[in-house]
Order: C-alpha cells, then structure tokens, then sequence
C-alpha cells in the first residue's frame, strides 16, 4: 500500500521548519501549505511530508527522502548540516542494503534521523 503522506510533531516549530526548507530543497521539496504551527512539504503542490509543533516531540523516528541522483544526496547532507543539523551518516554506498544504495544520514532538531537515498547505480 503507497504512502501519501507522513508527518510528526516537532518540538520548535521555527527551527524545524528552516531546518526542512534547507534541507529539502536539493531535493526539490518545498514548503507547499502551511499554518501557524504546521507545515507541508512537497512538489508540484502535493504535500507529501507534514511537521506541526503540538507539545513536545516524544518519539524519534527514521525518514528517507527519495533522491533523484547521488549529487541530490550530497547536496542534501551538505544543506542539511548548514541548516544546523548533525551528522549521523556522511554520503556513500550501503552495500549491507543493496550494491547501490547510496545514502547520507542527518539528524533534525529534534534528533530524528534524516537520510537521503538514491537506488540508482553510479553512471
């Protein structure tokens, strides 16, 4: 069963929220609807990934954003760790998953850990 969209609650709305514009954006994920302690990210005005500040973040969790290329994975770790997040991953191969997996790790303001992942073996 497909996924349409997944979201959680963050403990500092602002700092999330910059933190995922940045991060995002090598992706081409970007802010698509928004409230005044939520916000969707997505493409094409599809929100596929909510965060809203409703109390505090209890639970850590594990997302994968998909990336069209190994450079939109680099590019991604680098933004995120400009935006203010921590390393939990640098960009490379995970051959214990498949031969191409090619991912990099982040970890939010939260200390949820982020990752971009491309499937797609080296050109």
């Amino acid at each position: 069963m497909p996924i349409d969209h997944l979201g959680f609650n963050v403990a500092d709305f602002a700092q999330s929220r910059a933190f995922y514009a940045a991060a995002l954006a090598p992706l081409g994920l970007a802010a698509t609807m928004e409230g005044p302690n939520w916000a969707a990210f997505g493409r094409a005005g599809k929100p596929t990934f909510w965060i809203g500040c409703y109390g505090p973040a209890h639970t850590k969790i594990h997302v994968a954003f998909a990336a069209a290329d190994r450079a939109q994975v680099r590019a991604f770790h680098a933004a995120a760790l400009a935006a203010g997040g921590a390393d939990n991953g640098a960009p490379g191969l995970r051959p214990q998953y498949h031969a191409s997996y090619y991912g990099a790790f982040v970890l939010d303001p939260d200390g949820n850990n982020v990752e971009a992942v491309c499937h797609a073996p080296e050109p």
